[in-house]
């Protein structure tokens, strides 16, 4: 009952979030398809959207079909079907364009396209989680950024991953980790994110996931998880990248050369930048920097989490691949030298799925909101030359209070018991692949005893 609810709650929401964005997508059109109304209200009414906005300068408009021709420019200006997202992202944008006309049209076909993937989304959370599955369904976020750009598809794949692992548990833990590590290629064809919480899957399946078993590394298996992995990368990117491998490739490019600056809601921007002088030659310095320093951190944070992991197994005997997984996440959006808002929607299924404190999820949606709202209201205050001073102190909390709280998730995550539905007592399959249980719950396993 309470999957069904969250679906059509999810519905509602989803309804809305169309209504916010398509303010900004009323004609008149100019002759491109563009709605004149765009430019003047894009930011002064938080109505701005990359799919909108991608109407123009990504071939969509002309339907042509993405990576296959074009590429990029040393200066970073993408050409012909070229986009800066991977394949499927690309795939579904082109979609999206066929009988669009206008950018309006464009949103709304997208929208349509969009959606069954939010709804999914809802549906298995509640179906692991239950009622926490409304914080996805009719939290703030899913309005602001449903149909900000294309990530719903990616955000239901890792689910879809989670879902597998912890309620089809009548099957194997191999053949369950090969079919979520296949979810999970398919969402770093989407949007790369996913892609990292393999490490961590195949790491669970060496261990094993009965903590009162004898242990036995499964190595076979891990190897499997990781082959199936790579292998459905392979065979989804390898058609566009022999098709036209300068379109493909531009995509890989557009991200390497793209800056921390004022759009990326970074720490990296509003934490580091202020410290270097106003000169070109020191914002050269600092995008230098920050291009060494900030995937090294990334990957730090990828090893403290995995380690973390190791150390938790030690204790209760089950490895927290979700928690990991969750982790891993956190320390990407610290560290990455790109913070875009839709980004939350990338950690909400975590928020849902493990037992983290409702007050710091609540703060968290509130740093976000100061992000959502602030940032577009910022650019117009910046843009129309009006004082800004209060925007951009909106901002500057959304970025401090992301990023204290994503510092505090990252340990939570870890050591967080399931939000799972029905286990209580010794922990069951279910609520192991989601990390270890509570500890008002949690029953030692017996200490290791000679053959």
């Amino acid at each position: 009952m309470i999957a069904v609810l969250s679906t059509l709650v999810c519905g509602v929401t989803l309804l809305l979030a169309y209504v916010n964005k398509a303010r900004c997508a009323v004609g008149p059109f100019e002759e491109s398809g563009r709605s004149v109304i765009f430019d003047v209200i894009k930011d002064s009414d938080v109505c701005y959207s990359d799919i909108q906005y991608l109407w123009l300068g990504r071939g969509i408009d002309h339907h042509v079909f993405p990576y296959i021709t074009g590429g990029i420019t040393p200066d970073g200006l993408l050409t012909g079907g070229a986009v800066e997202y991977p394949v499927l992202s690309g795939l579904f944008m082109w979609i999206g364009g066929l009988g669009s006309r206008t950018d309006a049209d464009f949103l709304w076909h997208s929208a349509l396209l969009l959606a069954p993937f939010a709804l999914l989304t809802a549906y298995l959370l509640a179906r692991m989680a239950g009622p926490a599955a409304l914080l996805w369904a009719a939290a703030p976020p899913l309005v602001l950024y449903a149909f900000h750009n294309w990530e719903l598809p990616v955000v239901a794949t890792a689910v879809a991953a989670f879902y597998v692992m912890t309620v089809l548990t009548r099957y194997s833990l191999r053949d369950r980790a090969i079919a979520a590590a296949v979810f999970l290629a398919i969402g770093f064809c989407f949007k790369l994110y996913p892609g990292i919480f393999v490490l961590p899957l195949l790491i669970y399946v060496l261990l094993g996931e009965h903590p009162l078993r004898e242990k036995r590394f499964d190595v076979r298996g891990a190897l499997m998880v990781a082959a199936t992995a790579i292998g459905t990368v392979v065979a989804i990117n390898l058609p566009f990248a022999l098709a036209g491998y300068d379109g493909w490739r531009a995509s890989i490019t557009f991200q390497q050369l793209r800056q921390a600056d004022i759009t990326t809601n970074s720490l990296w921007y509003w934490g580091l930048r202020p410290l270097f002088g106003p000169t070109q030659e020191a914002e050269s310095t600092f995008q230098d920097v920050v291009s060494v320093a900030s995937p090294l951190l990334v990957l730090a944070s990828f090893a403290l989490a995995c380690w973390l992991g190791v150390r938790r197994y030690r204790l209760s005997g089950v490895y927290p691949w979700i928690g990991v997984s969750g982790a891993m996440l956190c320390g990407f959006l610290l560290f990455h030298k790109v913070h875009s808002p839709q980004y939350t929607l990338w950690l909400i299924p975590f928020l849902v799925l493990l037992e983290v404190p409702w007050s710091l999820v609540v703060t968290y949606l509130m740093a976000d909101l100061c992000i959502g709202i602030g940032v577009f209201r910022y650019f117009y205050a910046l843009g129309a030359g009006n004082p800004y001073l209060l925007e951009q102190n909106l901002v500057q909390v959304g970025v401090w209070g992301r990023a204290v709280l994503l510092a505090v998730f990252f340990f939570l995550f870890v050591n967080a018991g399931a939000r799972s539905v029905g286990r209580v007592g010794v922990p069951g399959p279910e609520s192991l692949a989601l990390g270890p249980v509570s500890a008002d719950r949690h029953i030692a396993p017996p200490a290791r005893t000679a053959a």
